[in-house]
């Protein structure tokens, strides 16, 4: 059995609500938080960035794992702090995971990490990789100020370590689509990303890894306790889930992104920190990532008879916050 045997997260208790950005832009924040979906969004300090979260979230998921035992370190950013020099093996000195161990970083704008995750699972599973392997999605995403990502892009990282031993999240089955469209992108030498607006792969792609997983394993929508949707806002998770066949119930414990925002590479991981607090034995759990330009990954997990012991109480974990103005996120964004 290989899957995920530990599990941690970081969010940043700094929020801004999405009244105070828009107020700032003369805009009637009600109308911008109902079309959006998002009341308020998680806020990474001036002194956090892609790195320290990617620390805080693996030291959590590390917490009853010999360190020393990691012999693969993968993390999935659209903001790693270089351009030339790896974050994986930066936060594997931070770690004190030593030095026989695989690292890269990927760049999937959102699916990043999930990309790294089916990597890891396959070197486990093939035993290239005999103990574990971290993976980590974390972002500290920011968009052109007075942009609809304003106020949407957040700060955050989900980490994850896959192996074959105590198992609580056992991988089943995935499948990826992928496609060139132009929806999301950021040039060398660009501060902020562009994108098409309301022209988005999301649903085409989504659409297609979920559809192309059911066919391949036979599964029903009706056969998930859960499923977890990338969430660039609140409204797209449920629409897309709703269109394949999946039902409220099934998906609202992993809708973090009102409170939140999208924290981009971490995200889906984000939400699967928040499901692992109601699922048990044998449910089966669905996430679909998506990142921009174009493609999803599509993965079923089924709960093990340890999915208990490992519960972090992540809703209560992000109820300590702390709202701040819009200056002052500015000035933690660097902006």
């Amino acid at each position: 059995m290989v899957g995920i045997t530990s599990y941690g997260f970081y969010v940043p208790r700094y929020r801004i609500k999405t009244e105070e950005i828009a107020n700032r832009w003369g805009k009637k924040g009600t109308d911008i938080s109902g079309s959006l979906g998002i009341n308020e969004k998680a806020v990474a300090s001036f002194d956090e960035d892609a790195l320290t979260m990617a620390y805080e979230a693996s030291d959590m998921a590390l917490e009853h794992i010999d360190r020393k035992s990691i012999e693969g370190i993968f993390v999935g950013s659209e903001t790693h702090p270089y351009l030339v020099n790896p974050t994986s093996t930066i936060l594997g000195e931070y770690l004190g995971i030593g030095n026989a161990y695989q690292a890269f970083d990927t760049q999937f704008a959102c699916k990043a990490a999930t990309g790294a995750l089916i990597t890891g699972v396959g070197l486990v599973k093939s035993e290239m990789i005999k103990n574990h392997v971290l993976v980590v999605g974390t972002d500290k995403a920011s968009g052109k100020p007075g942009d609809p990502l304003d106020y949407s892009a957040a700060s955050a990282a989900a980490a994850v370590t896959i192996g074959s031993r105590n198992v609580i999240l056992e991988y089943i089955d995935s499948f990826s689509y992928s496609s060139d469209i132009p929806d999301f992108w950021r040039r060398h030498g660009q501060s902020y990303p562009s994108h098409g607006g309301r022209f988005t792969g999301y649903f085409s792609h989504i659409s297609g890894a979920v559809q192309g997983l059911l066919s391949k394993t036979g599964y029903k929508p009706s056969d998930f306790a859960r499923a977890i949707f990338h969430m660039p806002n609140g409204k797209y998770p449920v629409k897309i889930a709703s269109s394949l066949g999946f039902n409220h119930d099934q998906i609202k414990d992993s809708l973090v992104v009102t409170q939140l925002g999208n924290s981009y590479a971490a995200c889906v991981l984000v939400g699967l920190s928040a499901v692992i607090d109601t699922v048990k034995k044998n449910d089966l759990i669905l996430i679909a990532s998506y990142g921009s330009g174009a493609g999803s990954d599509a993965i079923v997990f089924k709960a093990t008879n340890k999915i208990t012991s490992q519960r972090k109480h992540f809703n209560s974990y992000i109820k300590e916050k702390k709202y701040i103005d819009y200056t002052t996120y500015l000035k933690f964004m660097g902006l």
